[in-house]
């Protein structure tokens, strides 16, 4: 008898190998599913964004990552702010990423923007305060900027700011940026005071930034700060008034700096602290904000014997240690200046002291020069015998007599005349100007029309 063959038995897989299948499964489409996502995710991360033209973006402080990717993919920076959140965190860079204005390139790529935002290289603006600016005219700049933050700021005192080209990012505040303007001054100041060259009449670094203001205002020529220096340096040690025309501008505008009109010699014989045809020594503060070359010329002068300084139609000054040699270097400039105003083909048109045209107008918000804002007068004071003198030393040339007054010469209609002018002596008028008023010296900044060329008549420097 056969009996049929018992069938195998089929074992049920344990409950161990069931999860760890299933462990597999899942795991294997969570990878491949990761891949794909990875794939993606590196494509979008890389590829360029939607930008079409650049873009400036604020990040502002105290934004999440989230919050980040949100305002870049709201200005169309990138094209998935969800996305860009997740590669900050995947790359590490998510607490890197820092606050500012960012510029975003054309087609830039979220790897670029996010690279950009974590290096902090925002956006940055400058301000510049010119050599020769007043505290006020450097506030005002401040001031009138959009991407500072904070109330407007008072002017500082005068010549506490060291001109200069700061550099900034949206959000300062106003008044930190005047302080570090500050800040930058007395730091250089206590530099050079350190290295000085000792003058007796320059005891403190607050009368050194007060002499330095005036050379400031007086040249624009690096190479002639040092001497300008010295002049003044030998004026004080002898007793001799500076008799210095920016002084007496600064004493009527005050901050402002400039004036609208030129110089009177009402103006020159005006009572006001800084009118230093009027005082002995050093105003009582600077009138300007000196730069480095001007405070280096006054801790360093050139040493020189040299008194006396005028125009020399070069666009810089003539320096002499009598008076003899400046009345020399006088009636050369009026020489030159005469040519100019008969009209000769061949004669050098007088240049203001930093060697600007007679008629050049400044900027705006641009710092005076020397010539545009001392407009000289041909007036001069009645002799007077320097305090402290020494026997025999000649005065100053405006100490001694005043030469006859020019010829009456015409003036033309105000709206044509450039403000603020340099004046330039006229010996005689011109065919083309207009005609005379009998009896009538010019006024200090009468200007003649000489073939065109507009001509005013100056007073002499010291």
């Amino acid at each position: 008898m056969k009996f049929p063959k018992p069938r195998p038995v089929r074992q049920r897989r344990s409950a161990i190998s069931r999860v760890l299948g299933w462990t597999f499964l899942l795991l294997f489409a969570g990878a491949a599913f990761s891949a794909v996502a990875g794939f993606y995710a590196y494509n979008e991360f890389t590829a360029p964004g939607p930008l079409d033209a650049g873009k400036v973006v604020v990040v502002e402080p105290g934004q999440s990552v989230a919050q980040i990717g949100e305002a870049l993919q709201r200005s169309g920076v990138v094209s998935d702010g969800l996305l860009f959140a997740l590669m900050a965190q995947i790359t590490g860079q998510r607490s890197r990423l820092k606050a500012g204005e960012y510029a975003f390139a054309k087609g830039a790529t979220m790897a670029e923007a996010m690279a950009l935002i974590a290096s902090g290289k925002a956006v940055t603006y400058k301000i510049s305060v010119p050599e020769g600016f007043t505290s006020q005219m450097a506030v005002e700049r401040v001031n009138a900027s959009e991407v500072l933050a904070g109330d407007p700021v008072p002017a500082p005192p005068e010549g506490s700011i060291l001109p200069d080209t700061y550099v900034f990012r949206r959000g300062m505040t106003r008044q930190k940026l005047v302080q570090d303007m500050q800040d930058a001054q007395a730091r250089l100041l206590e530099e050079l005071w350190a290295k000085r060259k000792p003058v007796p009449v320059i005891e403190t670094p607050e009368q050194a930034v007060t002499l330095a203001s005036i050379v400031e205002k007086e040249t624009s020529r690096a190479d002639e700060r040092p001497v300008i220096a010295s002049v003044f340096i030998n004026r004080l040690e002898k007793g001799m008034r500076l008799q210095s025309d920016p002084t007496i501008i600064y004493g009527i505008a005050g901050g402002k700096g400039r004036l609208d009109r030129p110089l009177s010699k009402a103006d020159i014989d005006g009572d006001t602290p800084y009118n230093t045809y009027r005082i002995k020594g050093l105003p009582p503060g600077p009138i300007a904000n000196p730069g480095r070359a001007a405070l280096e010329a006054v801790l360093n002068p050139e040493e020189t014997d040299k008194l006396y300084f005028v125009a020399d139609g070069s666009g810089g000054h003539a320096f002499a240690a009598t008076l003899e040699e400046h009345n020399r270097n006088v009636k050369a400039w009026r020489k030159i200046a005469s040519a100019a105003d008969a009209g000769e083909p061949d004669a050098p048109a007088p240049p203001a002291a930093d060697g600007t045209a007679p008629a050049t107008i400044p900027a705006p918000d641009a710092p005076a020069t020397p010539a545009t804002q001392v407009p000289l007068a041909d007036v001069v004071p009645e002799p007077e015998a320097a305090a402290g003198s020494m026997p025999g030393t000649p005065p100053a040339a405006s100490e001694t007599a005043a030469p006859a007054a020019p010829p009456a010469a015409p003036t033309v209609p105000a709206d044509q005349v450039p403000k603020p002018q340099t004046k330039l002596p006229s010996a005689t008028a011109s065919k083309s100007a207009a005609p005379a008023t009998p009896g009538v010296a010019p006024k200090p900044g009468t200007v003649l029309m000489v073939n065109g060329r507009k001509t005013v008549i100056p007073r002499l420097r010291p």
